[in-house]
């Protein structure tokens, strides 16, 4: 069977709202443009609310026991684990879009220049969509960076190829690769997302979320996903984690966006859903550091396009609210300002 004609799709049973065009048209033509949550803050009294910060990464590389996060903005991180350089999603365009003089525009600049980068070693890709997989900033990390690995989902290597990436990794949910050097592995997981760049290419390519292990040290990044019911055996497989990076924004209209994008209480469920079915066993077995029973939790895929309409600056108000409602610990709740460096 010819490529093109193979779909992937969700197992989890649920509404689909989001593939019918009637839906879609609902939104867009008559419920959008009565929305005023969308219209609120704008964007000058949003930059003056939310002022970026200094990185203040090491460079050229971490220490190799060391577990370092930099937040560039939406779902573009920098994490430095086990003396490696590792980019997620990495979106320095300036609109989420094929096109440049239309689409999504940012509300905020890359907190990071690109040029200030350290040496990048891989590069993790979620899936195929405009905010997550941005054709000029591919071209200048392959440019730059010519002997980085890249790690995708299933169907994307074909495009990362033809565009020049010489090391990719392509893998299924599940679907792991251990470091040449044999400190820890990367591995593939579920995620609840479509995929298509274009009308005639939807879901022929696979969307997923990633497990980094290096250096005693274990990162989940759930890339772009609603909730489902494998987070929990993420964590039973592949857990303890030291940090848990989960997107809290992209959520309204939900009856429309649910399926797909997580609410910020949706995201702290989750974030239970990993840490209830981490047993303490796995750690010893996977060599994860002694705090990482209860891992960070990092608000990402907010304050840097605006994709859907609740406002803005909603999404870490409600997170903060939903975790303090959770009764979880303030100190293990982290939503970065851009730029901002943590070191785990």
């Amino acid at each position: 069977m010819p490529f093109r004609q193979y779909r992937f799709r969700n197992p989890w049973s649920g509404p689909s709202t989001h593939t019918r065009v009637g839906s879609l048209l609902r939104w867009i033509l008559i419920e959008r443009p009565r929305n005023e949550r969308r219209r609120t803050p704008d964007r000058a009294t949003f930059a003056a609310q939310h002022p970026p910060v200094t990185p203040a990464f090491p460079s050229p590389h971490a220490a190799a026991d060391a577990l370092v996060l930099t937040w560039v903005g939406h779902s573009t991180f920098l994490i430095q684990i086990g003396g490696r350089n590792i980019l997620t999603d990495p979106v320095w365009g300036e609109r989420a879009s094929p096109v440049s003089w239309m689409g999504p525009r940012r509300w905020r600049p890359p907190a990071v220049d690109f040029a200030a980068l350290p040496p990048i070693d891989a590069v993790l890709i979620s899936h195929d969509h405009y905010d997550h997989l941005d054709r000029p900033t591919v071209h200048r990390v392959i440019e730059r960076y010519p002997d980085a690995r890249w790690f995708c989902p299933a169907g994307v290597d074909r495009w990362l190829r033809a565009r020049g990436a010489r090391d990719v990794v392509a893998r299924d949910w599940w679907g792991s690769t251990d470091w040449p050097d044999g400190d820890g592995a990367v591995t593939c997981v579920p995620a609840r997302h479509f995929s298509g760049r274009r009308l005639d290419g939807r879901d022929t390519t696979l969307w997923c979320g990633w497990v980094v292990r290096s250096g005693g040290h274990a990162v989940l990044y759930a890339g772009d996903t609603g909730r489902h019911s494998e987070f929990g055996e993420i964590g039973r497989r592949l857990g303890p984690f030291d940090a848990v990076l989960l997107p809290i924004g992209a959520y309204d209209p939900e009856w429309f966006m649910g399926p797909v994008h997580m609410n910020p209480e949706d995201a702290v469920a989750v974030y239970g859903d990993v840490v209830a079915s981490t047993g303490a066993s796995a750690g010893a077995s996977t060599g994860a550091s002694a705090g990482a029973s209860r891992p960070l939790f990092v608000g990402m895929h907010w304050g840097t396009f605006q994709l859907t309409d609740e406002p803005m600056d909603e999404p870490p108000s409600r997170t903060r609210a939903a975790w303090a409602d959770a009764g979880r610990p303030a100190d293990g709740l982290w939503i970065p300002r851009h730029g901002e460096t943590r070191r785990v």
